[in-house]
């Protein structure tokens, strides 16, 4: 099972992450897009990037807007797969 990050890493974290806030145990990012095949194409992109880290995000989508949430809840928290998804999910 992963380990939580502590206070001072998920602080550090989020730091290194664009637009990713912290809401309790998850971080949140908030991404609009050109419109509802454009935000789909998203989340396409970003469920072959969590199933290839089998680390699978929480996704809402409102027309062009996708909000992400990531914890690992087998953990409890947030670990080092939440950061490390959100980094892979930032280089799209």
């Amino acid at each position: 099972m992963p380990t939580l990050l502590s206070e001072n890493e998920i602080v550090s974290g989020l730091k290194e992450l664009m637009g990713w806030t912290r809401s309790g145990g998850e971080i949140k990012k908030t991404v609009e897009l050109k419109d509802f095949v454009h935000a789909m194409g998203f989340v396409n992109s970003v469920a072959l990037l969590a199933e290839k880290a089998n680390h699978h995000p929480d996704i809402d989508i409102r027309w062009n807007k996708v909000t992400l949430a990531l914890s690992t809840h087998s953990a409890g928290g947030l670990t080092a797969n939440d950061f490390n998804l959100a980094k892979a999910i930032d280089a799209l």
